[in-house]
């Protein structure tokens, strides 16, 4: 859950107005793809979500203005580490960030191998994410 009081809200968006920027969140699960997004809300960036890994592929391809990806990694359909290496194909230098619960000693290596920029763990910390996306994000 997030708790802000205004004073920190208004800190948060002036330090990271990313209201500029669009970001696919691909995740299946509702509640943490509401988790994700309530966070984002604070810098104003405008948000896409796709469900499943498919479903990310072919929104990266009809969006070209997608400035960076949040890819969970175990999806129906098609999984994080197959959508990344297919997006990467056509969108090499888009930022994709995984994120998974799966935390194993060679995910991360996994992870790097498909394609992916970074990897962020589950459970999500906000500060963590903020961090990571601003890596990529900001100019």
């Amino acid at each position: 859950m997030l708790v802000d009081n205004n004073n920190d809200a208004n800190d948060w968006r002036n330090k990271y107005d990313w209201s500029d920027k669009l970001i696919l969140i691909v995740e299946d699960i509702e509640a943490n793809h509401m988790f994700i997004a309530a966070a984002l809300k604070r810098t104003s960036a405008q948000l896409l979500w796709a469900k499943d890994g498919m479903e990310a592929v072919e929104m990266c391809r009809e969006y070209e203005s997608i400035d960076l990806v949040l890819m969970d990694i175990r999806l129906p359909k098609l999984d994080g580490y197959e959508a990344t290496r297919q997006i990467k194909e056509f969108r090499p230098k888009l930022p994709i960030i995984a994120q998974t619960a799966y935390v194993m000693s060679n995910e991360k290596g996994k992870v790097l191998q498909a394609g992916c920029d970074d990897l962020i763990t589950k459970p999500i910390r906000l500060n963590v994410l903020i961090s990571t996306i601003a890596k990529y994000i900001e100019e």
